[in-house]
Order: structure tokens, then sequence, then C-alpha cells
């Protein structure tokens, strides 16, 4: 990261984000254990602390189910945030299930009261995964994937909790190896300028190309088929690159004749039945769990932050909306849509695998810096969301120096 992006930490025109991460048992001195435990590198249910009737409201029976919590405990934030998004990595067996709630307090010191913001299980075998719709009131809404503060009412601390079940009779519990809480405000306006070099240029990373588009009409339970599937394409995509998946027994349900299957059944890992949806960022980044990678979500305040992930390997899925004309040459969606950054050319300009592409072979994309940029960070484009995943021993690049670090 070069000097200018360090001098940049008060230019309003730059997004603020911060990532909380609780990984290890050192991240969890001030968190509140109510039945779990952390043991052998995840927090683990150790003993019930109570019992629920969980109401699968997608087809699965009523079942009874013993459970555990940890809490975060409150977090302050160093700015006033107005968007927070969780994001974990955990297994969850058969029979087994998480769920996630965050309250927040406002500039003011008030509490608000809890939001779930996800029931989450692997599979689906025995309970739906799924958010809770219609959850708003006067300090925000928890829309999918995001608490988002509600105007001039920003939050500046938090606490998230999660509660750890199985169902009655069902001996293994959850294991989760990573808890994960990105908070970030951004820029009243368009993003100022274009971010300089940072080390990546001339680097692109090996990242399989897929398509969505070649599976239009597949599994249209689940989001309507290819056509809707960026973020599982996307996912597929980044799993494949680090050699993890399912294997051919998974995947029998598939048709045979489907050339890249891990796409449908990424599709099916990650689809939210109340959003109705496979987009969920945070369900995009827990579902590789299943096949030994760790996820997250958070935001990044400029490609110069992103070319670090570049340097390290691991290349990143970014969020954007944009108007036709914005992006030039980009493959347009009105729902906004998922590309995976792979690198960059010698000149800057950002390589990227555009899932919304009529082949395989024309998923390979060079988009112009300053327009991917300004629209992947302004704030009705995506205010620089990401996810990324990475198996335990590709560590992280370092945080920007003088920044709050936000991975």
């Amino acid at each position: 990261m070069t000097g200018e992006q360090r001098g940049r930490s008060n230019d309003p025109f730059l997004p603020q984000a911060v990532l909380h991460r609780w990984s290890e048992a050192a991240h969890c001195a001030d968190a509140v254990f109510g039945g779990t435990v952390w043991s052998d590198g995840a927090l683990r249910l150790e003993r019930a602390e109570g019992t629920e009737t969980f109401v699968d409201q997608h087809g699965h029976a009523t079942l009874e189910w013993d459970h555990a919590t940890f809490s975060t405990g409150w977090r302050d934030l160093p700015f006033a945030a107005e968007e927070l998004i969780p994001s974990w990595t955990a297994l969850t067996p058969p029979g087994t299930r998480l769920a996630v709630r965050l309250r927040v307090r406002d500039v003011e010191g008030d509490t608000s009261p809890w939001y779930v913001m996800a029931h989450w299980a692997s599979g689906d075998e025995r309970v739906h995964r799924t958010t809770v719709p219609g959850q708003c009131g006067p300090f925000g809404t928890a829309d999918v994937d995001v608490f988002t503060a509600a105007p001039g009412r920003p939050a500046r601390s938090y606490e998230m909790e999660v509660r750890l079940a199985r169902a009655k009779g069902v001996t293994e519990g959850p294991a989760v190896q990573a808890l994960h809480l990105a908070a970030s405000a951004t820029p009243p306006g368009p993003p100022r300028g274009v971010s300089g070099p940072a080390g990546a240029w001339g680097r692109v990373l090996d990242v399989p190309t897929r398509s969505q588009e070649l599976h239009t009409g597949h599994s249209p339970q689940w989001d309507g088929g290819g056509e809707a599937w960026s973020a599982p394409t996307c996912t597929a995509m980044l799993v494949e690159y680090f050699g993890h998946g399912p294997d051919p027994g998974e995947m029998t349900w598939i048709d045979p004749a489907d050339t890249a299957p891990h796409v449908d059944f990424t599709a099916r890992a990650v689809y939210d039945y109340a959003y109705k949806g496979c987009g969920n960022w945070a369900f995009n980044a827990a579902y590789p769990a299943r096949y030994g990678l760790l996820g997250t979500v958070t935001r990044l305040r400029s490609l110069s932050e992103l070319e670090a992930f570049i340097c390290a390997g691991i290349p990143i899925a970014t969020a954007q909306s944009f108007r036709i004309g914005e992006l030039a040459g980009a493959g347009y969606s009105p729902a906004g849509s998922i590309k995976i950054v792979c690198g960059f050319t010698a000149e800057g300009d950002v390589v990227v695998n555009d899932p919304l592409s009529a082949t395989d072979e024309e998923v390979r994309r060079v988009y112009p810096r300053g327009e991917f940029e300004h629209v992947w960070l302004s704030a009705s484009g995506g205010g620089g969301v990401v996810y990324f995943v990475r198996p335990d021993d590709v560590p992280l690049p370092a945080n920007v120096p003088d920044l709050d670090p936000n991975w």
C-alpha cells in the first residue's frame, strides 16, 4: 500500500471499514460462554443451556433442539457505522444448526432489540437455512445479510450472539471455527480519484472460468436457475481454485450431462429459503467450510487494498450494481452481480472472472480500473463489499497501517 493510500484515513470520500474477528481462544477474552467452549480450534457446544422448539417454515418437520450460546459481549466501533454484516466459518453435521443474532447501540447509547441474521446449516436435510424477513424498526433493518442502521441513527457499538443447537437425540454439535463482523460507513458522494499501484499490476491468478449462463434452467427451485446464479458460480470458482469441492458421490442428484455440476451443487448449498435467492454474502462465505476453507465477508476501501490479496494468492469476489454503460462491456443484471477479481494487467486494469457470460471462454474479462473501482465503491454500487475464501495455510496479507483493520 502506498503512502498516498495510508494518508487518506481522514478523507471523507474514503469508505470507512473495520472487521472484528473471533477465530481463536485469545480473541474471546470479553466473550460470554453460555454452555459453549473454545476447544480444538473451534467454538463447540459443551452442555445444553436450554431447549427450544424450532419451526422450519419451509417444509421440514418441527423439532425439539438443545442449545447453548456464545456472545461477543458489547464491542465498540471506531466510527459511527451505517451497515454491519456478520459472517462465519462453521460445520453443522446433520441435525445441528446455528442461529446468529445482532443488536446495536446508537450514538445516544440506546439499545436496539435483537435481530436474527441467520438460521444456518451446512446441509438442508433437517433444517432449511434461512434469514428472517420483516425485521424493521426505529434502529434499522435486517435485510437478508446486512443490518442497515436507520438514517441519522448509526451504530457505535454492537453485540453478536451465536446459538449452537442440536436436535434431540443428536450427540454431535456444531463447530464454529471463525466468526466475523464487518462494519462500514460509505461516503456521501462517489469515490474521488483512482487508487494507485500496490504491487499486483501484471499479476493474474489462474482462477477457473465458469459461466452461470450455461446453467440456465437448471434446478429452478433454487433461485430460478443459472441465470440468477452469479454468487454461487463465483463461489464455485473460488472453491475450485483452491482444489477443493464436492466429490462425485455428493452430486449424483445433478444431471450427469452437466459439465460443471459443482455450480448447481453450490447454488443449492447457499440458497436462502426466505430470501429465495443464492446471493446471500454470508451464506456464500460459509458454505466452503464443508471443504476445509475459511470464508469472510468484509468491505475494502480501494483496489489498492484488493491488490494485497492478489499478491497473497487469494482471489476476491466483489459485489456491484450499476447502470448500463457505467462499466463498459460488463454483463448487466438489474439486481446486481458478483464478479471475481483475479488480478491486474500491467497497466493496472482489473482482470475479472465475470460469470454473466455466454460461455466459459468469455468469462475472463478486463475492465478499466477507474470504472470498476468507482462502481464497486459507490454507495449505490456495492460500497466495497467483498467475500473471500482460503485454506488455513494461506495467510492473509497484512492490514493497511494507520487504517482500521478490515480483514
